[in-house]
């Protein structure tokens, strides 16, 4: 098992970053040739997700969605932080996502990446990258 953490800063509140370069370095240096590879956030108010990288346009339309669906309107939430929204981003979206390695590669398809999901930045974050496997 080979585990490492990435540091990672966000500049806006909504923000999907691309990972997948980080994950895939990871999987490079714990010489695991098969098996599977973990990202996990442990941020309240933070993802992770596997989505399209082709066109900037779909990380526009997921955090739009998201919105939508989670409002930053202070009036409906009693968590006191101010940060509810992302609180229930991060629940939606989820904290980890895990996937296949073979031939020593992180297994993803043609237009897939794997994104940091921040919803309460700008800040410094971290995640963790774990791979297992023979």
């Amino acid at each position: 098992m080979h585990t490492q953490r990435f540091e990672v800063r966000t500049h806006t509140r909504d923000e999907m970053v691309d990972i997948t370069d980080r994950v895939h370095q990871a999987v490079a240096a714990s010489g695991v040739k098969e098996g599977t590879v973990t990202v996990f956030v442990p941020h309240t108010t933070a993802g992770v997700t596997i989505n399209e990288n082709a066109d900037p346009d779909v990380v526009h339309d997921i955090l739009a969605v998201l919105d939508r669906i989670v409002p930053w309107r202070l009036d409906v939430y009693e968590h006191t932080e101010g940060n509810s929204a992302a609180h229930a981003k991060s629940s939606i979206v989820g904290c980890s996502k895990t996937l296949p390695v073979t031939a020593g590669q992180m297994v993803l398809g043609t237009w897939q990446a794997v994104y940091f999901c921040e919803f309460d930045g700008p800040r410094g974050r971290a995640f963790l990258v774990t791979v297992t496997g023979r």
